[in-house]
């Protein structure tokens, strides 16, 4: 199996919110790898890991980072593949990272999901990665319409809430 997307974290600190984008890909079927890589610490690896990951069959990258979170950015410079950014809250309820990651210059853009959405970020990167597969496709229409289902439900239990002013 080869990775269709690569989940790049600064520290291995961040697996707690980046997991959550693994599940995503996992329950999508879809192959993935996971890497601690720093844009500060390790920029060497870093930029061989981007100039390499589309020759590897990589689609997608979601990039993580806190505090002066530079790390998507950095791999968005280097790689023509779409790059997601997961602003992490290390400090000041995570606003560093999402400006850090948010604020890039023309021509190198990165898709920028809230602070710790790991979750949307994978359900993005499998959005992308189905434009170009019916199966994943499937599998998200299914994801969507239990979202959907999910709500009508509740509408439904929402109905049995009674108070003396309400009228549905």
């Amino acid at each position: 199996m080869k990775p269709k997307v690569s989940i790049i974290m600064g520290s291995t600190s961040d697996l707690s919110v980046m997991e959550k984008a693994a599940k995503v890909l996992d329950d999508f079927k879809i192959p993935f790898e996971m890497n601690a890589l720093s844009a500060h610490r390790t920029p060497e690896e870093v930029e061989k890991f981007a100039r390499g990951a589309a020759s590897r069959g990589v689609k997608v990258i979601i990039a993580a980072a806190g505090m002066a979170a530079h790390l998507p950015g950095v791999i968005a410079a280097m790689t023509t593949l779409p790059v997601i950014g997961v602003p992490i809250n290390a400090s000041l309820q995570g606003l560093d990272s999402i400006f850090s990651i948010l604020q890039m210059p023309p021509g190198i853009p990165v898709a920028t999901v809230g602070v710790d959405a790991a979750q949307n970020a994978g359900i993005l990167a499998a959005q992308i990665v189905a434009v170009g597969d019916d199966d994943i496709a499937g599998e998200i229409t299914s994801f969507k319409n239990r979202l959907k289902d999910k709500i009508v439900k509740a509408n439904e239990e929402l109905k049995a809430v009674k108070f003396n002013y309400k009228t549905n």
